[in-house]
């Protein structure tokens, strides 16, 4: 049986700090499909700050991850720092779809604690130039659990809006490129989490989107075959 999260963290928590990468590394099920989340969160449950950023510029993929989602554990403890959100941004335009992940998950961290200044990070990230950065905004607030009152909901659709009309500004001979198809890929899941988390408000602001731009139609078009959105738009 595999280990539980505490788990993972009272093992990791113990190490050495010369002790620590070579642990993650074993166990961290990479290379293969599935690398592994528990340990992940466990090691940004416990890793010392000085450890955690320096395995955040790793160049092992499993070690940046883990750095990486251990930063929004420090801007809770340490929110004066913008050194830190600055690094959280660098990894949220990673080379790697993993380190991407990473950098949301520590965003949603940031959620948990401190609503707020998720909500300023988010804010920031949507308006960034990088498409890969405005994916991580909505990545980040698209996330069920974040989403249980209408104020921050509210907050996704917004997010989701303005990342939809940076996806419009850009040229067409440009959307064909690699990080403008990931923010692509970003909206066709995220629109259906934002609007399912308040209906009432987010329905209109979706079904009002402009289809004439066939990138924005093949959004529109991912997301109503979502289930939680699919049945909301049966009377629609």
């Amino acid at each position: 049986m595999r280990p539980t999260r505490a788990q993972y963290a009272a093992v990791v928590g113990a190490l050495a700090d010369d002790e620590v990468a070579g642990y993650l590394t074993e166990h961290s099920n990479l290379p293969g499909p599935r690398a592994n989340l528990e340990l992940l969160h466990a090691a940004a449950d416990v890793l010392p700050r000085r450890l955690a950023l320096r395995l955040a510029d790793a160049d092992d993929e499993y070690l940046r991850c883990s750095g990486a989602v251990t930063l929004g554990r420090l801007v809770l403890d340490d929110p004066t720092d913008p050194g830190l959100l600055t690094l959280l941004t660098t990894r949220a335009a990673d080379p790697s779809w993993r380190v991407r992940e990473a950098a949301a998950m520590a965003a949603q961290r940031i959620g948990d604690g401190d609503p707020d200044r998720l909500v300023a990070l988010v804010r920031t990230w949507t308006t960034d130039r990088d498409p890969l950065v405005v994916r991580a905004g909505i990545a980040a607030i698209c996330e069920p659990r974040l989403l249980r009152g209408p104020a921050m909901a509210q907050v996704a659709v917004a997010a989701c809006g303005r990342a939809t009309e940076r996806l419009r500004q850009i040229d067409a001979a440009r959307r064909r490129d690699p990080e403008v198809r990931v923010l692509r890929q970003g909206l066709a899941y995220c629109w259906s989490v934002a609007v399912a988390a308040d209906p009432a408000a987010g329905l209109p602001v979706f079904i009002a989107l402009d289809v004439h731009d066939p990138d924005i139609a093949w959004v529109v078009a991912q997301n109503r075959r979502k289930q939680r959105l699919a049945r909301l738009l049966t009377d629609v």
